[in-house]
């Protein structure tokens, strides 16, 4: 993990603390961090919507077993 100061606003915190339910600083931080990356994740795939032609005959998982991987998803 890594070591960081940075000021925030006190009420934007402690409206964010209440809405998100969580306990400390740290882990609002941490909550926001992880949400902000995965909201941008899934804002680039949503941008393929439409680019990409997924073929309908497509199995992911026979693919997995017939190179001997996990299909337990």
């Amino acid at each position: 993990m890594m070591r960081t100061n940075i000021e925030l606003d006190d009420e934007l915190i402690t409206q964010a603390l209440r809405l998100a339910k969580v306990r400390s600083k740290r882990e609002l931080v941490h909550l926001a961090l992880k949400e902000f990356v995965e909201n941008h994740q899934r804002k680039d795939v949503l941008e393929l919507v439409g680019k990409v032609r997924i073929d309908p005959d497509y199995d992911h998982k026979r693919l997995r077993q017939d190179r001997g991987g996990d299909v337990s998803d």
